[in-house]
This record gives C-alpha cells, sequence and structure tokens, in this order.
C-alpha cells in the first residue's frame, strides 16, 4: 500500500480544510487551534490528532513530537490564520488587531518546518489593501518558495455561496513542478435551493431534528418573523412596510440604498453571501430562508458551506455559528488540495525515475 501524504493544519478551527484535504488524499497527522469547542468539534468527526494549543506554543520540537516528522519531510502545511482584523465589516481598527500577528506564527513555522508545500488562506481583502504588509512579509521570508497568489469565488466549487478567499499556495523550490489553479468544478453554480432541497423544518420547540444534527431553529421575536414576512426573495428592509420597519429604517431613504441585505431573504434558485457567525438573525445579514419566515439554521448554513449532514457541530449556539462561519468550505479544500496531491505525486514520481537512471 502506498503510504499517504502527511498534512498539518494550523488554525484548524473544526476542520473545513482538513476534511477538504482527507478527500484529496491527505493524512492531516496534528491540527491545532486555540478554540476548545473548535477542536471537539474536530476530533469528534475527523480525528483525535487535533490540540488545544496556542500557536505561539507550537514549534517543529513539538511537531516533531507530535508526528516523528523532521524538518523538511512534511508534506503539506495549510492553514489560515484568523481573519476578523482583515474583514472589510472591521473599519479603522484592523491595523492595530493582533490577531493579525498570527500571519507571522505561520510564516515562522513554515520556516521552521520546511515543508514541500504550504497553503496560506484569508479573507479576499488580505490580498488587497489591508493585507500588504503581511503579503510582503509572507513573500520575503518564505523566498524558498515559488508562491501562487490568487482569489478563490468558493461557488467555483461545488457551494452556493459567493465566499471569495485569498490563497496563497508556495511550493519550495526543489520541486520542479508549479501549482495549477483547478479549474471550476461544476459547469453550473450550485443555487441555495440545491442543497436546501428535502430538509424538513426544523422542530417548532426549538429542539435538534432527530435526525439532522444542528438543524434547530433560532428564536426569533413575533414582530421579527411579521417584519420578515413581508419580504420577497432576493428582498431585505425595504421591502417592510414603513409601520413595521426598525425606527433607523423609518428615517433612511430607500432610493439610498443602506444595508440592503438586513433583513434580506435568500433566492432559492440563487446563491448565498458569504455565510458569517451571523447567520441566524434577520439583523446581520441575507440569511433569511427563501421559503419559510424564519433565519437559517446551522445545519442550513453548513450545507451552503458544503458540509456533510454527518458532520456534528459541539458547543453552545454561539461556538457553533462562529465554527460554521468561520470555517473555510470542504468543497473548496479539497479542490485545491487535489492539485497539490497531484504536484506532489508527479514530483515523486519524477525522483523515482531519476534514481532508477543512476541505478542503470
Amino acid at each position: 500500500m502506498l503510504e499517504k501524504l502527511k498534512a498539518i493544519d494550523a488554525f484548524c478551527g473544526p476542520g473545513g480544510i482538513s476534511l477538504g484535504m482527507a478527500r484529496a488524499g491527505f493524512e492531516t497527522v496534528y491540527a491545532f487551534d486555540i478554540d476548545e469547542p473548535s477542536v471537539q468539534t474536530y476530533r469528534k468527526n475527523i480525528g483525535n490528532h487535533a490540540r488545544v494549543e496556542d500557536v505561539s506554543d507550537v514549534n517543529s520540537t513539538t511537531i516533531k513530537k507530535e508526528t516523528g516528522l523532521n524538518k523538511r519531510e512534511l508534506d503539506l502545511f495549510f492553514g489560515g490564520p484568523p481573519c476578523q482584523g482583515f474583514s472589510k465589516q472591521k473599519r479603522g481598527a484592523h491595523k492595530g488587531d493582533q490577531r493579525n500577528s498570527l500571519v507571522l506564527h505561520f510564516v515562522r513555522l513554515v520556516k521552521e518546518l520546511l515543508p514541500k508545500v504550504f497553503i496560506f488562506e484569508n479573507v479576499a481583502i488580505f490580498g488587497q489593501k489591508r493585507g500588504q504588509k503581511y503579503l510582503a512579509e509572507i513573500q520575503n521570508q518564505l523566498a524558498p518558495y515559488q508562491m501562487t497568489l490568487s482569489f478563490f469565488n468558493s461557488a467555483n466549487y461545488g457551494v452556493p455561496q459567493t465566499r471569495e478567499r485569498f490563497i496563497i499556495v508556495g511550493v519550495r523550490n526543489d520541486i520542479s513542478i508549479s501549482f495549477s489553479i483547478p479549474k471550476p468544478s461544476t459547469p453550473e453554480w450550485l443555487t441555495v435551493g440545491d442543497v436546501l432541497g428535502g430538509l424538513p423544518e426544523p422542530p417548532l420547540d426549538y429542539s435538534n431534528h432527530p435526525q439532522f444534527p444542528n438543524h434547530q431553529r433560532a428564536r426569533v421575536t413575533k414582530i421579527n418573523i411579521e417584519r420578515f414576512s413581508h419580504v420577497p426573495q432576493g428582498g431585505g428592509w425595504q421591502d417592510i412596510p414603513h409601520e413595521l420597519r426598525l425606527r433607523c429604517h423609518q428615517k433612511i431613504d430607500t432610493k439610498s440604498g443602506g444595508w440592503p441585505d438586513v433583513y434580506g431573504r435568500l433566492k432559492w434558485n440563487g446563491q448565498c453571501p458569504t455565510i458569517t457567525g451571523g447567520f441566524d438573525s434577520f439583523t446581520r445579514g441575507r440569511y433569511g430562508h427563501p421559503l419559510h419566515n424564519r433565519p437559517l439554521t446551522p445545519r442550513e448554513a453548513a450545507r451552503i458551506q458544503g458540509f456533510p449532514d454527518s458532520f456534528v457541530f459541539l458547543g453552545n449556539r454561539g461556538d457553533i455559528r462562529s465554527q460554521i462561519g468561520n470555517a473555510v468550505p470542504p468543497p473548496l479544500a479539497e479542490a485545491i488540495g487535489k492539485e497539490v496531491f497531484n504536484l506532489l505525486k508527479q514530483a515523486g514520481n519524477q525522483v523515482k525515475e531519476k534514481s532508477e537512471l543512476v541505478r542503470s
């Protein structure tokens, strides 16, 4: 049996990238995150190799102890340092956000381990003005790697969500094969209806659905349900009768826009915007169910992210929302992982061929 390619997941969260990489053919042998509920979810669904660790406490010695791997032996190191400090929803204060420095710990670990390939994932805006300082640091400190910098729309890779991510794939310079950006996995984008169809309504008593884990409705006030009942598919707060609107919305000129996604209802035959940790509230974005007068359940949001129904999220409701909202869609990770897997297999075959030529 061929030995599997080994991978490590930094800032693993509940395991969205690890799940995709497993489907692509990698064996993740070590994963870590500082958030305990996320690690509990990871261990339940993916494996016991995940640890609750602060990245500042993780180094090549730690990893050698956990995996037995020496410098340069690891096939793939991947991860997405927490991105909230770079998010376009965060204004001004991003410059002093301490979470941004976690990017430099990712760089440090790549330098210590020198894996054959690394994958760095973050919000799209990281590849623009807000991330320039850290992007330059990555490129300067990781000079032993040939890097491919790309923006990915998740809708091109099998999820009904226009979630954009900035991803760097670095291939160590002694590997002669370059990374190729994966082609879209489906000829047409999936729709919200494609993935939510067939899912029964969650119980009215706010309990979990007995057959579908995490399929639990949010508690919503009667007035908010009444407001939302007036919103058509693709509509938002502007469709709510004036007398029912929030006071702040009664004072806004509807012609000027003003947060059109608030109280937004999804289109059954359309795509969802980026899922965030606020998907179960009308006031946080376009997360209203296309057909029913309620926000999305965690299971519905997980489906839109590309998680299978067998993947169970652990923790309190806030923990689960954050895990789903911050995760990388597994189908996107799988598409990138397959390209890296093929690259490494080809590189390995070239090394074997050269060895055989030397022997002959």
